[in-house]
């Protein structure tokens, strides 16, 4: 019994150390009603986040392309040290009564991760959460506030905010994105 707590918080505890921890399980927050995603798919840029290990570049953006057999292509990128950085996942409706509830992986052999879309007009921001219990009795959570362009005016930002506090989603950490300076051509390395 000892031998596997300590071998799971050695596992937790880097995860932690990275992410926004909060006591408790995971809110339910309300996710995008009459969700359509056909009109989701496409470009979206990073405008702000929760901190998250996984993401240290600028320019962050992914690009959802919808399969034949309805599951989604993800393919996210970002700059770091001078070089553009991509990974690709795949995304799937995790229960067709509620299709705004997506799961995302970007591995064969890792569960697919919420990626919940709380409120999207579809063509001009979209803002979206994920969050993991870890044994009930904390959560790790990320938060996303995209864009179909580089930037968004202030208001849609602070509205976004307001959205997120209102479901009960500590954004208190969250982080604009670097969205400067993205059009320059940098080398292209995977995403590790």
């Amino acid at each position: 019994m000892k031998l596997s707590l300590v071998l799971g918080c050695a596992f937790i505890l880097p995860l932690i150390r990275a992410q926004v921890p909060h006591w408790g399980p995971c809110p339910d927050p309300a996710v995008q009603p009459a969700f359509i995603l056909k009109q989701f798919m496409g470009r979206w840029f990073e405008i702000a986040k929760l901190p998250a290990q996984f993401e240290k570049g600028r320019c962050i953006e992914t690009n959802f392309t919808l399969k034949t057999d309805n599951s989604i292509r993800v393919v996210s990128s970002e700059i770091l040290k001078a070089e553009q950085r991509k990974i690709e996942g795949t995304g799937v409706i995790e229960d067709i009564k509620n299709p705004a509830k997506l799961g995302i992986s970007y591995s064969t052999v890792l569960p697919y991760s919420p990626y919940w879309i709380l409120s999207t007009d579809y063509v001009n921001f979209a803002l979206v959460y994920s969050c993991t219990d870890i044994l009930r009795l904390f959560h790790v959570d990320f938060a996303w506030i995209l864009g179909r362009t580089r930037s968004l005016p202030k208001s849609t930002v602070q509205k976004a905010m307001d959205t997120f506090a209102k479901n009960n989603i500590d954004v208190s950490r969250m982080i604009p994105s670097k969205q400067q300076g993205c059009d320059k051509k940098p080398s292209e390395q995977p995403w590790i």
